[in-house]
């Protein structure tokens, strides 16, 4: 499996709706992965997991799954391919409780046998590639991705992301990218590496000492999606590309925005919109003080008028004083 670019958007619940990801691949992003819709629930018809699955637009569309049954992921590739998506990624690093509590996520990398299983089922539903992401395994006691990863492409897998975390570290300490070697060392198909890259430097870093392919950007993009298109430029020319510009950084984050309004309504979609609208103001305003009053601002309004016109003020703000009104 070809990988055009070498800076992905990672797949993030409740995070990397649909929106954030045509902004993402519009500033540049190699490819990017819709949030994590479980299986069964989307094997059964559930709306907002369709929505989850969503990929209207994007070149290429990935859809990323988890569950625990094979019938259930086989289904739910099924549906994803029906609908548009170029690859399925199956879920094997999520280390949320209620994920590995449910035989899921992470979860699996205790039970090869089972993530075998899941893989088989889900390679033989469809015939758009399949792909694994996964932790460096539970515990430090046993690193076990090298293993998996070795099963997966067995089975046909065509490419492993791999979060230089264990589950039990959840998001804690720091990621050991060199840890990634191994899995590289393994097996002939590429591997994207996952956890901590802030920008161009880190993801330099990541690969020198994984071997990877590719780096994989999750929590540093939030608020700020054109992060990824950045890094790949950065990867593939050697140069920093030129700072987008505040007009352009507020059209993204108002047709985010839109997005998540219509895709959700008014009331949910505001919801919805709060984590991002919380990010756009931590990478637009430097000082911590204003920077709270704005966040504020845009997380408590109730009005989408309000919310657009101040996003449009937030990025025009060259610098911000920490007294700054924000009425």
């Amino acid at each position: 499996m070809p990988i055009v670019g070498r800076a992905v958007l990672a797949p993030m619940a409740g995070v990397t709706d649909l929106g954030m990801r045509r902004v993402a691949q519009a500033f540049g992003a190699a490819f990017t992965v819709s949030e994590m819709v479980a299986a069964s629930e989307l094997a059964r018809g559930d709306r907002e997991h369709r929505l989850r699955a969503e990929g209207q637009g994007m070149q290429p569309h990935a859809v990323q799954i988890a569950g625990c049954r094979p019938a259930d992921l086989a289904e739910a590739a099924r549906l994803a391919e029906a609908g548009g998506a170029h690859w399925v990624d199956i879920n094997m690093g999520c280390p949320a409780k209620r994920v590995t509590g449910g035989e899921a996520g992470s979860a699996l990398m205790r039970d090869l046998v089972q993530a075998v299983a899941l893989i088989r089922a889900t390679v033989a539903a469809v015939s758009i590639p399949v792909t694994v992401k996964m932790r460096l395994g539970w515990d430090d006691g046993s690193r076990n991705a090298a293993e998996l990863a070795r099963r997966a492409e067995a089975e046909g897998v065509a490419m492993v992301t791999v979060h230089g975390r264990t589950r039990c570290q959840f998001y804690k300490g720091v990621a050991d990218w060199g840890a990634v070697r191994p899995v590289v060392e393994t097996v002939t198909i590429p591997v994207v590496v996952n956890g901590d890259c802030t920008g161009v430097d880190d993801a330099r870093r990541m690969l020198a000492v994984s071997g990877a392919a590719a780096v994989m950007i999750g929590r540093a993009a939030v608020g700020q999606p054109w992060l990824v298109g950045e890094v790949a430029h950065g990867l593939a020319t050697g140069a920093e590309r030129a700072p987008v510009e505040p007009d352009a950084k507020a059209q993204a984050a108002r047709s985010h925005y839109e997005w998540l309004l219509s895709a959700f309504g008014v009331e949910k979609g505001l919801r919805h919109a709060r984590k991002h609208l919380a990010g756009y103001a931590q990478h637009a305003v430097r000082d911590p003080a204003a920077r709270d009053a704005w966040r504020q601002r845009l997380v408590t309004a109730a009005s989408p008028s309000d919310v657009l016109s101040t996003l449009d003020r937030l990025f025009a703000l060259k610098d911000v004083p920490a007294c700054a009104d924000v009425a």
